[in-house]
């Protein structure tokens, strides 16, 4: 081709990959409702009818989940106790 004159295409870059769009699961909300929740207010303390909004317009009924994480804690998965044990959650 290059005889001819003729120069190949240079592929597309490609595009970066698009956030994922799943959808989170209710721990996965609690969390980040937490986690923003913390930021804001330096605890995890949350009055037990709080409700926290979610960035993408999501609320999380926040004070409710604290308590539902911390009255099942010995029931949850290492992994979770573990990243709830991070954010202060249990002692």
């Amino acid at each position: 081709m290059q005889q001819l004159g003729i120069t190949p295409i240079a592929p597309e870059p490609k595009m970066p990959a698009k956030p994922s769009t799943a959808p989170l699961s209710a721990f996965e909300r609690g969390v980040a409702a937490l986690t923003q929740y913390k930021t804001r207010t330096g605890s995890v303390t949350v009055p037990r009818g709080h409700v926290e909004r979610l960035e993408d317009g999501t609320e999380v009924r926040l004070g409710v989940w604290r308590s539902n994480m911390r009255s099942r804690r010995d029931s949850l998965p290492d992994t979770r106790r573990q990243l709830l044990t991070d954010l202060g959650l249990f002692d």
